[in-house]
């Protein structure tokens, strides 16, 4: 066997579809803890978005230093290629870019109605502001801020889930939901995906042994941390494009048509992630706790609506650009403009005085104890599955009843003609 038939019988193996959501999120939750014990911190990506709205500022002539925010709980200092968060979040780029490559997955495409462009932006942008007044997106303050043991996660994922149905209410209003384009397929379509899936796969192997050069070098250079921070990275992204593994979609597609495989399937990682992560945090490695404040909860209120109402929340944008849809990369600008909004009104609108200063941050292992905090932390998350699976029959017998009442009344209807 030659080596490209090898090559074409690998991918095909493991990119010739989709991965199950369930492996996908079980894995990538004991890689968070793994990733938290080794690096100190937490898989998240607002946080550098928002160094990254700092690095416009200084574009722009405006000292980013002066903003609270930036300065001292996003400690702005050096390029993105000199934090640990820069080096995660690049390596999520290249590693869902690789995916969709490996895949031959990776295609141009515009939104078929312009408003999309518009409509992602300003879901971003709201996703981004509210992500960084409760201290966190969906993974921060909801996939590995709850194995935190941070009661603010808790708080967060209360308003997310609230704000992901008023945004399915806005979504669906006519004014967004607007008139669906068909276009016929182009001559020649079916040609260019053949091309694609030949050339393609050999562009990832290309990114993927780009990314290791990078590892290596930062390894060479005296820099482990940075170097594994970029490993878990392109991981973090292989795993996110294969399972599609999108927050807006758990949330989205149970409100809408009752599915619940996302959310059984984050549910069930997120209890892998706390079980891990609480033998990490047994071996002294400090939890990062935030403020069980108004703050949680109003800005996971509106980051669930921002995320619906652009498409994407922050893992799902980002594996969605990589695939070549434009309207992400739309989505990703957005949120790093509403992050920088949401620092600047940090002080000069007094968000912290009136929305997150004097309020605690609610360690759980503290107030509950070990045994305490794992099986709340584990309760939530098996309530948060047994909701799902609730709402999931209970949308499926509403459509069974009334398809049923349906057929009945057209019964009636021919025994009276």
């Amino acid at each position: 066997m030659g080596l490209g038939s090898w090559f074409a019988e690998l991918r095909e193996k493991w990119f010739g579809k989709s991965w199950s959501p369930m492996f996908v999120t079980v894995a990538a939750g004991i890689l968070s803890a793994m990733y938290f014990g080794i690096t100190g911190t937490f898989w998240a990506v607002t946080g550098e978005f928002t160094r990254y709205a700092g690095h416009g500022m200084e574009l722009l002539g405006i000292d980013p230093h002066q903003l609270t925010y930036i300065d001292k709980i996003m400690k702005l200092e050096g390029s993105t290629l000199d934090r640990i968060d820069g080096w995660v979040v690049g390596g999520m780029f290249l590693g869902a870019l690789m995916s969709a490559l490996l895949a031959g997955q990776f295609k141009i495409r515009m939104p078929k109605q312009k408003r999309r462009l518009v409509q992602g932006f300003v879901g971003g942008m709201i996703a981004g502001f509210g992500a960084r007044l409760a201290m966190g997106c969906n993974l921060a303050s909801f996939f590995t801020g709850i194995p935190q043991f941070s009661f603010h996660a808790w708080l967060f994922t209360i308003g997310m889930a609230g704000g992901t149905f008023i945004g399915v209410k806005l979504v669906l209003h006519p004014l967004l939901l607007g008139k669906p384009k068909l276009t016929k397929a182009a001559p020649g379509a079916r040609s260019m995906v053949s091309t694609r899936s030949k050339v393609q796969p050999w562009i990832g192997l290309a990114v993927l042994v780009l990314g290791v050069a990078f590892v290596a070098l930062e390894i060479g250079a005296g820099k482990p941390k940075l170097a594994l921070a970029g490993l878990f990275g392109l991981t973090f992204g292989l795993l996110i494009q294969r399972g599609q593994i999108c927050f807006t979609s758990a949330f989205r597609d149970l409100w809408i048509t009752g599915r619940a495989t996302m959310m059984k399937a984050l549910s069930v990682g997120m209890i892998a992630a706390t079980l891990c992560t609480a033998v990490i945090i047994n071996l002294g490695v400090p939890q990062k706790i935030m403020w069980a404040s108004p703050g949680a909860l109003i800005g996971g209120l509106l980051f669930g609506i921002g995320i619906v109402v652009a498409g994407g929340c922050e893992t799902g944008w980002m594996y969605r650009a990589m695939e070549g849809q434009v309207q992400f990369v739309v989505v990703g600008a957005g949120n790093i403009l509403g992050a920088g909004i949401l620092a600047w009104g940090w002080d000069h609108w007094k968000l912290f005085d009136g929305l997150v200063d004097g309020y605690e941050k609610v360690n759980l292992i503290s107030k509950w104890g070990w045994s305490g905090a794992i099986l709340g932390t584990v309760g939530f998350l098996l309530a948060l599955y047994l909701f799902a699976s609730y709402w999931e029959k209970r949308v499926r017998y509403k459509a069974q009843s009334k398809g049923q009442a349906v057929l009945m009344q057209a019964s009636v209807a021919k025994e009276m003609a």
